[in-house]
């Protein structure tokens, strides 16, 4: 069933996504989607849900990869997270219905930010726990949470292209962190 809301969404928008055409999709009936997910809101909740989860293990495995440098890995993850946020069809939906004002999901992004924010900070938080575990954990904390928000805000209203944005969004958290970096250059 979220595999058929994903396509749905990532087609329409997930504001034109109907329990009805969901249910003819995935070839149930609406009480069983009911059944599963309470609402539609329900429905997106999961869906979102879903999603950060794939999308976040990703990012994990580039920061893993990158770890010796915790300027680079920061770097590369928020290159990574632009980019592919780009291509996934679903966050594009999300994103450009977003910026018409139309999209039921953006709340998810926004004013209910759960579960994205605190499972992305946590993923950097956690990662930072190993990568700079010199530094104190507040500044770890503020460092993933800045880290986190100007990711997810360009993500919103790109400024830039990703490489130039993900540099300013690693000089900017390793600032917070007090770990020198090379000087930005303006590209």
């Amino acid at each position: 069933m979220l595999e058929e809301a994903w396509a749905l969404a990532s087609e329409k928008g997930w504001d034109r996504v109907r329990v009805a055409d969901l249910a003819q999709r995935a070839e149930v009936s609406r009480p069983s989607i009911y059944a599963q997910f309470g609402d539609r809101a329900g429905i997106g909740r999961a869906l979102v849900l879903r999603e950060t989860e794939r999308f976040l293990a990703t990012v994990a495995d580039v920061l893993k990869g990158q770890s010796d440098d915790v300027a680079l890995a920061l770097e590369a993850a928020v290159a990574h997270t632009l980019t592919e946020a780009a291509r996934n069809p679903f966050i594009v939906a999300v994103v450009t219905a977003a910026r018409g004002g139309t999209d039921a999901l953006l709340p998810f992004l926004t004013s209910r930010p759960e579960p994205v924010f605190s499972e992305a900070r946590h993923l950097v938080t956690a990662w930072l726990d190993t990568a700079a575990a010199e530094r104190p954990a507040t500044l770890r904390r503020d460092a993933a949470d800045v880290a986190v928000r100007l990711t997810v805000s360009h993500m919103l209203l790109p400024s830039a292209g990703p490489d130039d944005t993900a540099a300013r969004v690693a000089h900017a958290a390793c600032a917070v962190l007090g770990v020198a970096v090379p000087t930005l250059s303006v590209r």
